[in-house]
């Protein structure tokens, strides 16, 4: 089946069912329009989409970029990436676009490509800074970020509140009697979500009067491996830690083997609050307490601004923030008690 058969079954020419099939519907009558369209419903017609792009200027591609990965990784080194990937994936899906995926080491790396493929947008996870600048300046396609910062730059960005991600956690642990609490994490120096969960950390210290040890972080990145030697320092350190909060949940779960390594139990001697409530913490034992990011509502936010912008071909600079939530595991144990905090089936 073909435009021409279309055009012949219908009694029409090749250019009027172009016509209906891409929107010019001003130059057709209601009737040619509702013939042409059943006959292409009756034949499950599929327009080629090579040249439907062509026509339409359009070719309902989504670029996702997602930087960190050195040529030898997969996405799904982070479980997180696959996380919102899917969901990411399904709200283009659904709007009837594809999905594209590249993987880089800076976002930055993306502009050449982006210059020369036809994508009508993009959607740009954990930007750094410097990045989000040239990027805003040498794309012209709309495009959205996902857990940027960038001080006084207008652009369109969704993300958490990580401020008070990083204060739900410590302030948690506090209200259970842990005072000696190990931060892990990739480095806080720049300005991003790490130094923003790391400032809600030490607030919840300063708002009982208290300051996290000079020593209480300890720099890992978010990989499970990483979470393992993390959790062997922690339990030789000289510090007496009892508690942990990671900033992955895949990080958590290795700081667990760690732990585990070195003869210690969670949450028996240890806690550990992790941080994305990725599936993966259900599947764990003890199952993770952690710190929700509402991920499909992330995802959709950010698509909704993406698809206003393509639609409505104007630029959008608003920041939306997904609100977070602690969610009760088993792998907390409070000091003062010999119970688990609220024990999930």
């Amino acid at each position: 089946m073909n435009l021409k058969t279309i055009a012949r079954l219908a009694g029409v020419s090749a250019v009027t069912v172009s016509n209906v099939i891409n929107g010019n519907h001003n130059k057709v009558s209601q009737e040619t329009i509702e013939r042409v369209q059943k006959i292409i419903e009756e034949t499950h017609y599929q327009p080629n989409a090579a040249a439907r792009s062509l026509v339409l200027k359009q070719s309902r591609i989504i670029g996702v970029v997602i930087p960190g990965l050195t040529e030898e990784q997969p996405f799904s080194v982070s479980p997180y990436n696959a996380q919102i990937l899917a969901h990411l994936e399904r709200y283009i899906r659904n709007r009837g676009y594809y999905l594209m995926i590249r993987c880089v080491r800076r976002s930055r790396e993306v502009i050449p490509a982006f210059s020369t493929w036809n994508v009508d947008g993009a959607l740009l996870l954990g930007a750094f800074a410097d990045d989000v600048e040239e990027l805003q300046r040498e794309l012209d396609i709309p495009a959205v970020f996902i857990d940027a910062y960038a001080e006084e730059m207008p652009f369109a960005n969704v993300g958490i509140d990580d401020y008070k991600g990083g204060y739900l956690a410590a302030e948690y642990l506090l209200e259970r009697g842990h005072e000696q609490i190990a931060f892990v994490g990739p480095s806080t120096e720049h300005l991003g979500v790490m130094r923003e969960r790391y400032r809600g950390f030490c607030d919840a210290f300063g708002d009982r009067g208290m300051e996290p040890e000079f020593d209480h972080c300890f720099e890992a990145d978010t990989l499970y491996e990483c979470g393992v030697a993390a959790g062997k320092r922690i339990a030789f350190s000289d510090l007496c830690f009892t508690a942990a909060v990671a900033m992955s949940d895949v990080l958590a779960l290795g700081v667990m083997e760690g732990l585990r390594q070195c003869g210690l139990s969670v949450p028996e001697d240890f806690s550990v609050v992790g941080f994305d409530d990725l599936p993966e913490c259900r599947y764990s034992t003890p199952q993770l307490t952690t710190i929700s990011q509402h991920l499909e509502e992330k995802a959709r936010c950010a698509g909704e601004y993406l698809f206003s912008m393509i639609e409505n071909k104007e630029p959008y600079t608003g920041q939306k923030k997904v609100d977070v939530e602690l969610i009760e595991r088993q792998s907390v144990r409070g000091i003062a008690s010999d119970e688990s905090i609220d024990l999930e089936e």
